[in-house]
C-alpha cells in the first residue's frame, strides 16, 4: 500500500516536473528569442568583436576602442539600451556564438555573403572595406593575383579573405592566424610571401607596429560589411537598420569614420549602396 501510494505520487510529481520543464523551456525560448526586448530589459547590449583588428576594433589599455566600438555605443544609445558589453571572439566563432545566444550582435566587419545569410541575419551595410595584397617592404616584384600562384599566403581564419585565397589562388599554401596583426608580423619576418588584408587595417597596423610590409597592386575586391544577429529577430533588425540609416543621414557615422579611417567619410561610401543587401 505504501509502495503503491509512493509510486503514484512519484508518477504525478514526474508529470508535473516534465510539464513544468516544458513550460519553463517555452518561456526561456520566448524571452531569449526577442533580442531587442531582452537587451532593453537587461539594459545591456552584448556586442562581439575581435578586439584585435585596428582601426576597426582593438584594445587600448585593455579597453575596446576603434570604429566598431564607437558605432556600437551610438547604436545602443539609439536603441534605448544604456550599456554595451563587449565580448572578445574571432571570425571563426562569430556565427556559432551569435546563434548560440552568447552575444546579441556582432559588430566586427563581417562581410555580407550568401553563405553566411543561410545561418544568420545581417543589418544594412555599416562599412565597406577594400582587400589588398600586402608584401614585404623590399619586394619590388610585380604584384597581382597571378603573382600569388603557388606562394605562401597569410590570412585571418574565418574571413572572406581566407576563403578568397583558398578558391582564387591556385597552388597557394594558406597560413591562417587569429588576427591580421599576427599575419602581417609573420609576413614582415619572411614566413609568408604575401598577406590578404583590409587596406585600411593593414596600413594602420604596418604604421602602428613599424612592420616592414606594404600594400601592393590594385584592390582585389571591395567587401560590404554588416552587423550579424540571430535569425528571426525582425524587430531587432528593423530598429538596428533605422538607427544605422539615421547615423548615415545625420552625419554621425561620417564623424566616427573620419576619426578612425584617415578622414574617410564612410557615410558617403554607404549612400551609394542599396540598404537591403542583407536581405
Amino acid at each position: 500500500m505504501i509502495t503503491t501510494l509512493t509510486s503514484s505520487r512519484c508518477l504525478r510529481l514526474a508529470a508535473l516536473l516534465v510539464s513544468g520543464a516544458v513550460l519553463t523551456a517555452g518561456c526561456s525560448v520566448g524571452s531569449s528569442a526577442n533580442t531587442l526586448d531582452s537587451a532593453r530589459s537587461k539594459g545591456t547590449l552584448r556586442v562581439a568583436l575581435t578586439e584585435a583588428n585596428p582601426p576597426w576594433n582593438f584594445l587600448d589599455n585593455d579597453k575596446p576602442t576603434g570604429y566598431d566600438v564607437d558605432v556600437a555605443h551610438e547604436l545602443a544609445k539609439r536603441l534605448g539600451i544604456g550599456k554595451v558589453e563587449f565580448i572578445g571572439s574571432d571570425f571563426g566563432s562569430f556565427i556559432e556564438g551569435v546563434r548560440a545566444n552568447r552575444f546579441d550582435i556582432v559588430i566586427s566587419g563581417q562581410t555580407i555573403t550568401d553563405e553566411r545569410k543561410k545561418q544568420v541575419d545581417f543589418s544594412r551595410p555599416y562599412e565597406v572595406n577594400g582587400v589588398s595584397i600586402f608584401v614585404g617592404k623590399s619586394n619590388t616584384s610585380p604584384t597581382g593575383l597571378p603573382s600569388l600562384r603557388g606562394k605562401t599566403i597569410a590570412v585571418t581564419e574565418g574571413t572572406t579573405q581566407a576563403a578568397y585565397a583558398r578558391t582564387k589562388i591556385p597552388g597557394a599554401q594558406i597560413k591562417t592566424y587569429k588576427n591580421a596583426t599576427l599575419a602581417l608580423m609573420d609576413l614582415g619576418q619572411g614566413r609568408a610571401d604575401a598577406a590578404l588584408v583590409s587596406k585600411f587595417q593593414g596600413s594602420y597596423l604596418a604604421d602602428k607596429n613599424n612592420l616592414p610590409v606594404k600594400a601592393a597592386g590594385a584592390l582585389l575586391e571591395t567587401e560590404v560589411n554588416g552587423m550579424t544577429f540571430r535569425k528571426g529577430q525582425k524587430d531587432f533588425e528593423e530598429n538596428v537598420d533605422k538607427a544605422l540609416g539615421d547615423m548615415i543621414d545625420d552625419g554621425t557615422l561620417a564623424t566616427i569614420s573620419r576619426r578612425w579611417l584617415g578622414g574617410l567619410d564612410m557615410a558617403a561610401e554607404l549612400r551609394d549602396l542599396p540598404a537591403n543587401q542583407a536581405g
